[in-house]
């Protein structure tokens, strides 16, 4: 008995799980194309399939979904930071970083231009966690760049320059798709033109932290 009910616990969390999951990715969509301001929780409850109250059992109010939606992003988009270690030969941990964040761009455009929109605005719902664990993982990483740096492995620049330069060439691919499409007549989609931005980006800035 005590076993049947644990297995249906199993499945009310896996449900319960889903269903969170399936709203925060219909709210990605939707505040991604209309922004905080201009989204309706009835079109994110629509998208997600679900009534507007089932959704406000999960997220209490617009701006908590957001907040979590945001929040989720930040997770996906720092997960190559935290995958960069002090044990990495550099020039190529710092080619393989690159390589991971040119694919959270090809794969995940949505939510690196939702998040483009909440910088341009001051951040005024993620202060938080920019301040707090972004901060932390950032000093975190930059000591290990000053480590090679210290170590005569790489050329002596400004750590947190060099992530913010990474930062900026990668994510230039989602944030302004549109205009990259335009002018190259390709997108990250496409397998050729990935493999080339991703050899391009890393020959530029590998080229300017390489010891000469």
């Amino acid at each position: 008995m005590a076993q049947g009910t644990g297995k249906g616990a199993g499945k009310r969390t896996r449900a319960v799980s889903e269903k969170r999951q399936a709203i925060l990715t219909a709210a990605l969509e939707v505040f991604s194309r209309l922004g905080f301001h201009g989204a309706r929780l009835e079109q994110v409850a629509e998208q997600a399939g679900v009534s507007k109250t089932n959704l406000l059992y999960y997220f209490p109010s617009k701006e908590a979904l957001y907040v979590d939606v945001l929040r989720q992003i930040l997770d996906i988009w720092l997960a190559p930071l935290k995958a960069f270690r002090a044990d990495f030969t550099p020039l190529v941990a710092i080619k393989e970083y690159i390589r991971l964040k040119l694919e959270v761009s090809r794969d995940n455009p949505q939510a690196s231009k939702l998040f483009c929109q909440e910088m341009l605005q001051g951040a005024p719902l993620l202060k938080a966690e920019l301040t707090g664990d972004l901060k932390v993982l950032v000093d975190e990483k930059s000591a290990i760049i000053a480590g090679w740096i210290e170590d005569g492995k790489l050329a002596a620049v400004d750590p947190h320059h060099l992530i913010f330069m990474i930062w900026a060439a990668t994510q230039h691919y989602a944030d302004f798709a549109t205009q990259v499409e335009a002018v190259t007549g390709a997108t990250l989609q496409d397998e050729a033109f990935f493999q080339r931005t991703v050899d391009n980006v890393q020959r530029m800035i590998i080229e300017g932290i390489r010891v000469r």
